[in-house]
C-alpha cells in the first residue's frame, strides 16, 4: 500500500469523509474558524463536486443548468486538501482511513479528528429488472440522463411506425412518492407536455407518467391535507397515481405492479427512500439496526471523543422531539447540523465544551412543475404559485456561494423570456459509438479491398 500524502503532515489531520451538504460545509466552517497553524482540514470524495440536491428536478426539466447545481470543492475549499476518491475501510483503533484513489494504489491515511459525513444511497428491493431498467435520481448526472431520455423517447414516439414501440416510449413509470419522486415526475412530465407541441403526431394526452406509491399518502412532510391536494392535483393533470401499490417486476421494461396493472415502458425511475452509505460498515464505529452512526446531540459518535458524524449516515437525536425521534435525512438538518458540528470539533481540540444541536423542522416546500408547488412552514398551508414561489425563494437561498445563487438566478430570469430547450442529448451517454462505428467501417473496407491495389496515400 502506497504512503499517503505529506503535505502539511506536521499538523494535526482534520479527515472529512464526503463532500456533500455535511462535508462541504463543515470543511468550509472549520477553514474560517481555524488558525492558519492549527490543523489541515482533508476533504475526500468520488466526486470534484457538491451537488445541491433540491435542484436536480428542475435541472432535469432545463429550468436550471446542470453545471449551476453543482459546486466545484476546489474552488470552494481553497485552503483545505481535496482528495478524489473514495475511502474504503477505517480503522479508527489506528485512526487510520485507506483512500483509492481515482487511479492507482490505495494509500492509508492518517488523521487525528474525523468526520463522517458519506450520506446515503438508493434504498432498492430486489424486485426483478430492476438493476438493469431502473435509474435513480440521487445525482446531476440521473437527472440529465432522465431528461434526455424522455425527450429521446418522443423523438422515437414521433419517428416509429409501430404502435408497441410508441406506447412502449410513451409510458413513464416513477416509483416513490416522497420529495424526489414527487418533484421529479411533477417537473418531467411539465416538460414533456410542453415538448409535445413541437410533435405533431403526439398530444399531451398521449403520455401516460405513472406514480407508484406502496403508501396511502404522498409527500408526508407537507401534511395529510396538502398531499391529498398534491395527488388531486397529479390526476387533473392526467398522471395515473397509484398508492398502496408495488412494482412487483420490470424485466426488459415489461412493468408489472400490484394491483395487476401491467404494460410496456422504456423509463422507470427510481426513489423509493434512501439508506446508510454502505461504507460504513466498513469500520470499527458503532452503527444502529439501519447501518447509520451512533451519535450524541452534539454528533460526537458514541465511545469515541475525535469522531463526528451528521446527515442521512448518523443516527443524531433531535432534541426538538417529544418522542425522542432522530433527526430526518433531510438538506435542512445537514447544513444547520454542519455548523455545530465544526464548532464542536474545534472545541474538542481546544479543551471547550460542546454544543449540543437543537433545531425544530420548520416545514417543507415542494416544486410540481412551472408555476406550480405545495408548501407547508410553520404550520401554514400553501399551494400553487406562491408555493411555487417560495420553494424557489428557499432555495435559493439555500444553494452554496453567490456565484451559484446569481447563475441560478440568471437561468430563471432567461426562461421568462425565451421558451424551453427540448432537444435530446441521449447521444453523450454513449459518446464513443459514433467513432467506433465509422473505425469499424474503415477496418471492413480494408479488409473488403484487393490486396493488390496498391494503397492510395492520404
Amino acid at each position: 500500500m502506497n504512503a499517503a500524502p505529506t503535505a502539511k503532515h506536521h499538523l494535526p489531520r482534520i479527515l472529512i469523509v464526503g463532500g456533500g451538504y455535511v462535508g462541504m460545509y463543515t470543511a468550509l466552517r472549520l477553514i474560517k474558524k481555524l488558525r492558519h497553524d492549527e490543523a489541515v482540514v482533508t476533504v475526500v470524495d468520488p466526486n470534484s463536486y457538491m451537488t445541491y440536491q433540491p435542484f436536480l428536478p428542475e435541472a432535469a426539466a432545463g429550468s436550471v443548468s446542470p453545471r449551476h447545481v453543482v459546486v466545484p470543492l476546489r474552488r470552494v475549499l481553497r485552503k483545505a486538501e481535496v482528495v478524489t476518491g473514495k475511502v474504503t475501510t477505517i480503522d479508527h483503533a489506528k485512526h487510520s482511513a485507506v483512500v483509492q484513489p481515482l487511479e492507482g494504489e490505495p494509500y492509508s491515511l492518517h488523521y487525528d479528528q474525523l468526520v463522517l459525513a458519506v450520506g446515503s444511497i438508493s434504498r432498492t428491493l430486489p424486485i426483478p429488472g430492476l438493476a438493469e431498467w431502473g435509474t435513480g435520481f440521487k445525482t446531476v448526472e440521473e437527472a440529465i440522463q432522465l431528461r434526455n431520455r424522455v425527450l429521446e423517447c418522443l423523438d422515437i414516439a414521433e419517428s416509429t411506425h409501430s404502435p408497441e414501440i410508441r406506447e412502449r416510449n410513451l409510458n413513464f413509470v416513477f416509483v416513490g412518492g416522497g420529495f424526489a419522486g414527487i418533484e421529479a415526475l411533477a417537473e418531467l412530465e411539465d416538460m414533456a407536455r410542453y415538448a409535445t407541441r413541437y410533435y405533431p403526431t403526439i398530444s399531451p394526452e398521449d403520455l401516460n407518467f405513472y406514480l407508484v406509491e406502496a403508501a396511502d399518502k404522498v409527500l408526508p412532510e407537507v401534511g395529510p391535507e396538502m398531499g391529498l391536494w398534491t395527488c388531486e392535483q397529479l390526476i387533473k393533470r392526467g398522471i395515473h397515481v397509484k398508492l398502496e401499490t408495488r412494482l412487483e417486476s420490470c424485466v426488459g421494461g415489461h412493468i408489472v405492479l400490484s394491483d395487476g396493472s401491467t404494460f410496456e415502458s422504456e423509463t422507470l425511475v427510481w426513489t423509493a427512500g434512501v439508506k446508510a452509505h454502505p461504507m460504513l460498515r466498513n469500520t470499527d464505529l458503532p452503527l444502529n439496526q439501519r447501518g447509520r452512526l451512533k451519535a450524541d446531540a452534539t454528533m460526537q459518535v458514541l465511545d469515541t471523543t475525535d469522531v463526528w458524524g451528521a446527515g442521512d449516515g448518523t443516527a443524531v437525536p433531535d432534541l426538538t422531539s417529544p418522542d425522542g425521534r432522530e433527526c430526518a435525512p433531510n438538506a435542512q438538518h445537514a447544513v444547520r447540523q454542519s455548523k455545530v458540528l465544526a464548532g464542536n470539533v474545534i472545541a474538542a481540540m481546544r479543551g471547550f465544551p460542546l454544543k449540543e444541536y437543537r433545531h425544530k423542522y420548520v416545514g417543507s416546500v415542494a416544486g410540481l412543475g412551472l408555476y406550480k408547488g405545495v408548501a407547508n412552514v410553520y404550520g401554514v398551508k400553501v399551494k400553487g404559485v406562491p408555493a411555487w414561489f417560495l420553494h424557489r425563494t428557499y432555495h435559493v437561498s439555500r444553494v452554496p456561494t453567490l456565484n451559484r445563487k446569481i447563475r441560478v438566478i440568471a437561468d430563471w430570469t432567461l426562461a421568462l423570456f425565451f421558451r424551453r430547450e427540448i432537444v435530446s442529448l441521449w447521444s453523450m451517454h454513449e459518446p464513443f459509438d459514433e467513432f467506433q462505428e465509422a473505425t469499424t467501417s474503415d477496418s471492413a473496407s480494408r479488409q473488403r479491398r484487393d490486396p493488390r491495389e496498391p494503397e492510395v496515400p492520404h
